[in-house]
């Protein structure tokens, strides 16, 4: 019997896991409330606004799939886009040639709250106030605040009080940052949310009050204290320059949470699921693709060979992502050619024994200027990290910040919801006064080039790497997973799906296996760096693995042990028997069920 840090778990009545203990309780509490798994991810989704605000916020962004029992998983895209102003010759003009990873020329329309409100509108039984309650009362009355999030504020208190005040009212009061587990307390969260259910309880039905809150939201008081305070101020930057931003409430109102396909592929019996090319799902989808034909049940999952041939085939994918994807309202993004075997075989012929040491885009015909112009931007110097910078990834990715958020939850009827909220990160914008939290920093995933798939524009999403997951099987096994971790995302995804596809592994073996990942990509977050041939790997693998891989090329760096990946997954077995496990790194995020 293989050992894990924890017991898969196993019940029929419901299943909720995510990447902090809390919102995987308050999850389970909704669920026995009688509430599906749609009330339970909303539920979960606030309260981790509350308890990582380094990690996540209301302002931040939330794609998400679900499956409604019996029917085809779906997207919820949450992915607010660009204001109407933020156009490539103002940033230009403001003396920019690549968007800061901070400040509010970095940020886009807020999308989570309206994606959660769309969900929970056609899909959920509770009312507003029983789904909110949990994190206002969080919010109100304190929580222990994780080491993780005293270290991050620690970090920006100086800087908090110096440039950007408002911040540090909420995140230092008293002038200091709250000691780990310790009560922290944001009251100014908790009457935004109350208002919100104070102008939505004027109404009597539980749609309509839903209605009246993304009103209020997206063209009522939050989106005129936005304005106000975006009109009115010019914060620093993540370059060190105070500067204005464009978000305005029109752009708000403009904008709303919308349901789109799911796009697949199908391997070894399942059917694996993901957001469109405005994500980075695709990139699992591909490396599925090309790995079809090999026989990955015969490698060893912890062996040199199964690490060297997944990782070469997401270079090859991740080059593709930066050459191809962008918002397909927007571009024209070659995805069927993409996501077809034939081009699968040709990228797969590509990968030998050997570490690739550069990035290699497909050839696709009519495309040729894109790929020329990844290539020169992987040519050009990488600007120095600036303050608040890129994205708060895994800790020993970038300065030990901490990375974003995932939930996975199943109901007792089969309905299923995977999210990966994230942005408005309390490190990343100044605190919106009255709000009690800051705006995002999506913007950042947008170039200043002219005619790419992912250049700046009014109204188009940023390619963003938040990318939830499901696959159902030929058998009626149906599984959410996912994880944090920017880049790294669908990397761990994809050890983790071979794990359980292949390997007959349950879900927290699967999870509890040694995790690796590669640099080997244009990065998405500010300052966009590349680190050729980098492989990082757990050093639960195997000695001889390592050596291995370095003896193929790879430049092994070796990660603390236990640090790698924050994956979560729930299943759906044919009898209705339920399962769901969590990972032990970073030893925050838990499942809970019955």
């Amino acid at each position: 019997m293989t050992f894990t840090t924890r017991p898969e778990l196993t019940g029929t009545f419901g299943m909720a896991t995510c990447t902090h203990w809390i919102a995987s309780a308050v999850g389970l509490k909704l669920l026995e409330a009688g509430g599906t798994a749609f009330d339970a991810a909303a539920g979960m989704g606030f309260v981790l606004n509350v308890v990582e605000p380094h990690l996540n916020g209301p302002l931040g962004d939330m794609p998400a799939l679900i499956r409604v029992v019996g029917e085809v998983p779906a997207v919820v895209c949450g992915q607010g886009v660009a204001p109407q102003s933020a156009t490539i010759a103002h940033y230009r003009n403001e003396g920019l040639k690549m968007i800061p990873g901070a400040g509010h020329l970095a940020t886009v329309v807020p999308g989570a709250f309206d994606a959660w409100m769309l969900m929970l509108r056609d899909h959920g039984r509770l009312d507003l106030r029983t789904v909110l309650e949990p994190a206002i009362y969080y919010a109100r009355y304190g929580h222990p605040v994780l080491a993780r999030v005293s270290a991050t504020i620690t970090g920006q208190a100086a800087f908090f009080a110096a440039e950007w005040p408002t911040s540090a009212a909420v995140w230092t009061p008293g002038g200091a940052a709250p000691a780990p587990g310790t009560l922290f307390k944001n009251p100014d969260l908790a009457d935004f949310w109350e208002q919100l259910l104070a102008e939505a309880e004027c109404e009597t039905s539980r749609v309509a009050q839903i209605d009246a809150a993304r009103r209020a939201f997206s063209s009522g008081f939050v989106a005129e204290t936005i304005d106000r305070f975006v009109a009115e101020t010019a914060p620093m930057d993540g370059t060190g320059v105070r500067r204005k931003g464009v978000l305005s409430g029109d752009d708000m109102a403009g904008w709303s949470a919308t349901y789109e396909p799911a796009i697949s592929v199908t391997h070894h019996g399942w059917e694996v699921f993901k957001c469109g090319p405005w994500s980075q799902g695709p990139v699992l989808l591909q490396s599925l693709q090309m790995l079809r034909g090999d026989p990955v049940g015969d490698l060893d999952p912890q062996g040199p060979e199964f690490v060297h041939l997944t990782t070469e085939a997401l270079k090859r994918a991740f080059a593709d992502r930066e050459a191809y994807y962008g918002d397909p309202d927007h571009a024209d993004i070659p995805l069927d050619t993409l996501l077809s075997a034939d081009y699968a075989d040709l990228r797969r012929a590509d990968i030998s024994d050997t570490a690739s040491q550069d990035h290699r885009p497909g050839g696709i015909a009519g495309f040729e200027a894109q790929v020329q112009a990844f290539h020169a931007r992987t040519a050009r110097a990488v600007p120095q990290t600036g303050i608040g910078g890129g994205e708060p990834t895994m800790a020993h990715l970038a300065n030990r910040k901490g990375d974003t958020v995932h939930i996975d939850v199943i109901d007792r009827w089969g309905n299923m919801v995977s999210a990966t909220p994230s942005g408005g990160w309390l490190q990343s914008n100044p605190v919106v006064p009255g709000l009690g939290v800051p705006l995002n920093s999506r913007a950042q995933m947008f170039w200043l080039e002219p005619d790419l798939p992912t250049s700046l524009a009014p109204g188009c999403r940023p390619r963003t790497t938040l990318s939830p997951s499901m696959t159902l099987h030929e058998d009626g096994r149906a599984v959410a997973f996912g994880t944090p971790g920017g880049d790294q995302q669908d990397q761990w995804q994809l050890a983790f799906f071979l794990r359980l596809a292949h390997h007959d592994m349950d879900l927290q073996a699967a999870i509890d296996a040694p995790l690796f990942h590669t640099g080997h990509l244009q990065a998405s977050f500010y300052p966009r760096d590349i680190r050729p041939g980098h492989l990082m790997i757990e050093p639960q693998f195997p000695s001889a693995t390592l050596t291995a891989l370095a003896q193929m090329g790879h430049k092994i760096e070796e990660a603390a042990p236990w640090t790698v990946g924050r994956l979560t997954a729930a299943m759906r077995m044919p009898d209705g028997v339920l399962k769901a496990a969590a990972t032990p790194r970073l030893m925050q995020a838990y499942a809970m069920g019955r």
